[in-house]
């Protein structure tokens, strides 16, 4: 059976405010409110716990409100028991003392500095003030003042240090997050470059021989156009694949196509043929399952050293080489072309496939290198290691 809220907070409150008087009447109908006989007085505290779930500061002024009374009392009905200088009345203060200051320490925790200042500050006036009604000596008042003093400053500053802790680590989550979405925006970016570069780049070669062709060569216009037709689908087909992929919460969201990997080279091979540049393609070691973001990794790599051949190379041929037979895949893209970077886009080697490849080998803890051919041409290279159980 569950209890409706107005009635546990209707219920929390009557308790909270009990505690006014409870403890004073138990002190009075107690003999002599020492020793054991503080324990009914002191588990009344128990009764204002709940309220500090949601209000700590209210809680604390019962709790003083409510404490203080029986603190006093305390002290005037043994004083007909005790010799004056004694600080047996000061027992049922001492113990409301420590846990008016776990209640400080709470409200530091949970609320801003200026309440939690203000809270300690309330504490140990009303402490204060408590404490002058105890039997004892103006030395021993002085030191237990000083005891308070420290008691308080003590939990302010734990209930502050856990504060802030939380809050820094509440920082550090929302750095964290901010830095996933970050690394999420580059990883999509680099997916379309990847993508969409190597498509554009083929459309773009086709529609020129298209155009060219038209009128002397139909048959060849033709040809043009089905790659054309070819490429454009299988872009659209990876563009839909990686929106499917970011439509998480979609409950059909998952995505029905793989994502390419090396088996995909020979399409990848031919559709960059179709754009006037040859692609000797040579496989070494025996095929086996990869790891998937090993094989996307490899295949975009080559995809775009073989997109900026097409680009920028000056060249109608390439040669990209698989290699499977260590602990590691590795590729490479070598042309001889006489463009300005052949397959590396730009001879700085400060492209954005570049820029790309480089950060796919990095994430795997991989090896990169790219640049310029001593005899001529550019050279692409990428080790990207397996993991121990894919070796």
């Amino acid at each position: 059976m569950t209890v409706p809220p107005a009635v546990t907070g209707a219920l929390t409150w009557a308790a909270a405010l009990a505690h006014l008087v409870v403890p004073t009447v138990v002190v009075l109908h107690t003999a002599e409110p020492t020793g054991t006989r503080l324990v009914l007085p002191v588990l009344a505290a128990a009764l204002v716990v709940p309220l500090f779930r949601h209000r700590p500061g209210t809680a604390l002024a019962l709790l003083l409100a409510g404490s203080a009374p029986a603190a006093v009392a305390a002290s005037s009905r043994i004083a007909a028991v005790y010799a004056p200088g004694t600080d047996a009345g000061w027992q049922l203060g001492q113990v409301q003392a420590l846990l008016a200051d776990l209640a400080v320490a709470y409200v530091a925790a949970t609320r801003r500095p200026l309440a939690a200042a203000a809270a300690a500050a309330a504490t140990l006036a009303t402490q204060a003030v408590s404490l002058t009604y105890a039997r004892t000596g103006a030395d021993a008042y002085l030191s237990h003042l000083v005891v308070l003093v420290l008691t308080v400053a003590l939990a302010w500053t734990a209930g502050h240090l856990l504060r802030e802790r939380r809050e820094h680590a509440r920082e550090l989550r929302s750095r964290e997050a901010a830095e996933a979405v970050t690394a999420e925006r580059l990883r999509i970016a680099r997916e379309l470059h990847d993508m969409v570069a190597h498509s554009i780049g083929v459309i773009t070669i086709q529609a020129g021989v298209g155009r060219r062709v038209a009128d002397a060569r139909p048959e060849e216009a033709r040809r043009a156009l089905a790659a054309i037709e070819s490429t454009g689908k299988d872009t659209l087909a990876g563009l839909r694949r990686m929106l499917v992929a970011l439509r998480a919460d979609d409950p059909e969201g998952a995505p029905r196509d793989p994502a390419p990997g090396l088996a995909d080279l020979d399409r990848l091979v031919a559709a960059t043929a179709g754009a006037g540049v040859r692609v000797g393609l040579e496989r070494r070691g025996t095929p086996r399952p990869l790891p998937p973001d090993v094989e996307l990794a490899a295949y975009r790599i080559v995809q775009e050293g073989v997109t900026n051949v097409v680009r920028h190379a000056g060249t109608d041929s390439c040669r990209v080489v698989v290699d499977l037979t260590g602990d590691a895949v590795g590729v490479e893209i070598t042309d001889e072309g006489t463009g300005a970077a052949g397959s590396g886009a730009r001879a700085d080697g400060a492209g954005y496939g570049i820029t790309g490849m480089r950060e796919r080998a990095a994430l795997l803890r991989g090896q990169f290198t790219a640049g310029p051919r001593p005899g001529g041409g550019f050279r692409v290279a990428a080790r990207l290691p397996l993991p121990r159980e894919a070796r």
